[in-house]
């Protein structure tokens, strides 16, 4: 089944202007708070309108302004998990999952009782929301959309108001219904991990606008954009002019590079992540420099060194290097060299 949108929606800051596919698979839109993640739901679902543009899902269309079509959230067949999972707090779960129910009364009992058994929920039918935990209210949430019948799947930051032991739990537990159900699901975070872990193909999504639509591997290894770049969690980036072919000048960092890859003419930003940096023992290698360390920050299981180019001047802007306790605490301190492997800086357009 596949899903095509393409809208736009002036809202206050920015206007949203998105335009993807999504065909038989998990889709994730990663973007910072505030960008438009959770507005591109709504007006798939039809909490919303778009202002302009065309939605449709399985042939069936469900928005399209020139052709005034904008059909009713109850028609959209859309299975919507909110932030919070909007259980309604009268109701117990029987009746939550009941609500949702299609059929006579006879069908309806059928499909709840089919719903509870599927989601593990015996046992607690007749419990009231808050008295349920994160994962049972979630499992009640899923129940509640699958007795809907909904095709599509949409969750919007599922885990956000969890704390991490229970997170990682649901999390186990989600991608197990997803990989059983094997629904058209769209997944929005502002989680890079979440996203890498769950979804085939993400969309990177900044004020408003997709950025880049990629696989995750080659999202990864080559971002294309700055925002994509900062959003999957690299930490170093700086300005950058291209000298030639392979070298250019990392401005931020007061640093000339070599790079394996042909680098573009539209080259203004590169990045790279922060437990990529190698240690030399001779100057003379690649990419390397004498570092000075600004700051050392001990972490949970890691350090984070803070450091420059010892050639540099102090408007350089520092670096963050991330390595192990054990690597960090049996490193000489005397002087240290670092080089930036060639085939780890990503190329940025913007």
């Amino acid at each position: 089944m596949s899903l095509i949108v393409n809208i736009t929606k002036k809202l206050n800051n920015f206007t949203l202007n998105v335009d993807f596919n999504v065909e038989d698979e998990i889709f994730a839109i990663l973007g910072a708070s505030g960008c438009g993640k959770s507005m591109t739901l709504k007006c798939i679902a039809g909490i919303e309108t778009p202002d302009n543009g065309h939605i449709e899902f399985n042939k069936k269309v469900l928005f399209d302004s020139k052709k005034s079509i904008n059909l009713l959230p109850q028609k959209r067949h859309i299975g919507y998990l909110f932030q919070n999972y909007a259980l309604f707090p009268n109701m117990t779960v029987r009746e939550n999952i009941l609500f949702a129910a299609d059929g006579n009364k006879a069908e309806k009992n059928k499909i709840v009782e089919k719903n509870i058994k599927r989601f593990h929920l015996q046992g607690l039918e007749n419990n009231y929301p808050a008295s349920l935990s994160g994962g049972q209210q979630q499992r009640t949430a899923f129940a509640r959309i699958l007795a809907a019948r909904a095709e599509l799947l949409m969750l919007d930051e599922p885990f956000s108001a969890l704390d991490s032991y229970l997170k990682w739990q649901l999390e186990l537990e989600l991608s197990e219904l997803l990989e059983r159900y094997k629904k058209t699901t769209l997944f929005v975070s502002h989680n890079r991990d979440e996203v890498y872990r769950l979804c085939s193909r993400i969309a990177v999504m900044d004020q408003g606008n997709i950025e880049v639509i990629s696989d995750k591997y080659e999202l990864f290894n080559n971002p294309q954009t700055a925002a994509a770049t900062i959003l999957t969690g690299c930490k170093n980036i700086s300005h950058a002019k291209k000298i030639d072919a392979h070298h250019l000048y990392a401005s931020d960092w007061q640093l000339t590079l070599t790079c394996r890859r042909e680098i573009p003419d539209n080259l203004t930003y590169i990045g790279f992540r922060a437990h990529f940096f190698t240690i030399e023992n001779e100057p003379d290698a690649a990419n390397c420099f004498p570092c000075r360390i600004d700051r050392v920050i001990e972490d949970t299981f890691s350090f984070v060194i803070m450091i420059r180019s010892a050639e540099a001047d102090t408007s350089a802007k520092t670096m963050r290097w991330e390595l192990s306790k054990n690597s960090w605490l049996n490193l000489s301190k005397k002087a240290i060299f670092l080089s930036i492997p060639e085939e780890k800086i990503i190329l940025l357009k913007k």
